[in-house]
């Protein structure tokens, strides 16, 4: 099957509605951030706030592990572990070498050996490959690592890998379409071609969907059944379109047969509030009980990007499983599994590095994470490109509703440095200073608007997102701070607006000549 870049990458969500009535509020974790637990029992969605997409999750033994497309991100694929599938915690990221952008992979373990299958876009600094896109594997004895560089499948044109295994032992790749692929024996490269095996369910056609989009194959085995969950309707576009779908077969051979119940998962309304649920996982948990976890857009907060999901399921006399949670807009009973820690600070004093899990580099090239250096509480990044739209800005993940970041930022040489919101290198906004003025971005660009800050070389920046309502500030002590003239409403920063999937999150850069020096970044969340 050959897929265009718009077709891999869909659009996601556009407008801005506001928050449903029913939507509550969860627990306040480290630095005020939304957590799911909510102490008494319960856990109320998001299990990760903030852009988590296409949740790839494993269970082994009685740890789950974790990891989300990271797009342009480096590091990138961060994992993460948990014990009740509510409570998440940052392990490190597996990959250390871009190759080009990275979306909806696949985390298993065969034969006491981890693997992610990995979908790469083309990087234009990349060595060329064989299409727009290409499947790799990296393994490791751990999921601590250390994981190897990716190994190349020469799987053109086709995405989202699902590893699984049937009943003689032999492994597969089942792709996009849904297309499948034989694997050889140690899973690093494939026998044979790839072949179509399944057409998927088909909603009637006067549903409100983006496209067809048969899409995020996830295989596992219950019983005397192999089950086939993916997702169809697109990963944005219309808030209904979405959805998870479910199939079974006696053997990975087939026939497949459809759930009839399709769809398990789809938002039905725009007055709910998660919209373009989809690209599921289906896991046991620890208590039994069996759970979907899926990705989904927040209504009123696309700008957040997609959450990760968990919503339980029930199985029924036929074989067959139902989702139990309704529109996820009420707390549900938390497994019953040992809860750790949850989450990751946002703020950072520079005492050690944090790439790939505090901090990523946005479209980096392979020895991006040379341009910066952490030392006694400073992070120095030397300049590259002529702005925010080409330097590689190191930003980090959000998930809240309203929160402020501040920074110390301190130029040197010709460099201009800031503190930016940054979603993509055609959209973001913030402060820049050279030493001689301060450049206002809105729009992603420079805007007409001349701030009268002063022309110092070291300057404290401050971001306020408000729900949306984003307002600069900026100090000379970090004490008494001097609002900007200007605030911006950002809920069109997302996806259907720029059609690239990515969420708007704090940044630092430095451009040009020289050096930005960065001190004592701090996140909080407000309210």
């Amino acid at each position: 099957m050959s897929t265009s870049r718009r077709e891999v990458l869909m659009l996601a969500l556009a407008g801005g509605a506001a928050l449903p009535a029913m939507a509550r509020q969860a627990g306040a974790g480290i630095e005020g951030q939304r957590t799911p637990d909510l102490g008494n029992g319960d856990y109320l969605n998001p299990v990760l706030a903030g852009d988590h997409p296409d949740p790839s999750v494993l269970k082994d033994g009685d740890d789950y592990w974790m990891t989300h497309s990271s797009f342009d991100a480096s590091p990138g694929l961060l994992i993460w572990h948990s014990r009740d599938l509510v409570n998440w915690t940052p392990v490190g990221p597996a990959l250390r070498r871009p190759l080009g952008t990275v979306f909806a992979v696949d985390l298993v373990k065969h034969d006491g050996r981890y693997f992610i299958y990995i979908p790469f876009m083309k990087a234009a600094w990349s060595a060329p490959l064989a299409s727009f896109a290409n499947i790799f594997v990296i393994h490791a004895p751990s999921m601590h690592g250390p994981w190897s560089d990716p190994i190349d499948l020469k799987i053109g044109d086709l995405i989202d890998p699902g590893h699984a295994v049937g009943t003689d032992g032999q492994r597969y790749l089942f792709l996009s379409g849904v297309n499948r692929v034989r694997l050889a024996p140690d899973g690093l490269s494939t026998v044979g071609a790839v072949e179509k095996v399944y057409d998927g369910w088909h909603y009637p056609d006067d549903w409100v969907t983006e496209a067809y989009a048969l899409e995020g194959p996830k295989l596992f085995r219950r019983g005397d059944w192999h089950y086939l969950v993916s997702a169809v309707g697109g990963t944005g576009g219309p808030p209904t379109g979405h959805m998870v779908i479910a199939a079974r077969a006696r053997t990975l051979n087939g026939p497949w047969e459809n759930c009839p119940h399709n769809p398990i998962v789809r938002t039905w309304s725009e007055a709910e509030r998660w919209w373009s649920r989809g690209h599921a996982t289906c896991v046991e948990g620890p208590d039994g009980r069996w759970f979907l976890i899926y990705h989904g857009y927040e209504n009123g907060y696309r700008s957040l990007g997609r959450q990760t999901l968990l919503e339980p399921i029930a199985w029924s006399a036929d074989g067959w499983f139902h989702a139990t949670g309704g529109d996820l807009s009420n707390p549900l009973p938390r497994p019953r599994g040992v809860a750790g820690p949850h989450g990751l600070a946002g703020s950072d004093d520079f005492s050690k590095p944090a790439f790939g899990t505090r901090w990523s580099f946005y479209g980096a090239g392979p020895d991006e994470v040379g341009r910066a250096r952490v030392d006694r509480g400073t992070l120095t990044l030397a300049g590259k490109g002529t702005g925010p739209n080409d330097c590689s800005p190191l930003t980090q993940v959000v998930g809240d509703h309203a929160y402020e970041v501040i920074v110390d930022c301190e130029i040197e040489g010709t460099a201009q440095g800031g503190l930016l919101l940054f979603y993509n290198d055609r959209l973001f906004l913030g402060m820049g200073i050279d030493g001689t003025r301060m450049t206002s971005y809105r729009g992603g660009k420079s805007s007409y608007w001349q701030e009268p800050a002063p022309a110092v070389r070291r300057l404290h920046l401050r971001i306020v997102n408000e729900r949306q309502i984003v307002t600069f500030y900026y100090s000379r002590d970090g004490k008494s701070w001097t609002r900007h003239g200007v605030r911006s409403e950002v809920s069109g920063y997302n996806a259907n607006t720029m059609d690239d999937l990515a969420q708007l999150r704090p940044a630092l850069f430095a451009a040009g000549g020289g050096s930005a020096h960065f001190r004592d970044f701090r996140y909080r969340a407000l309210d």
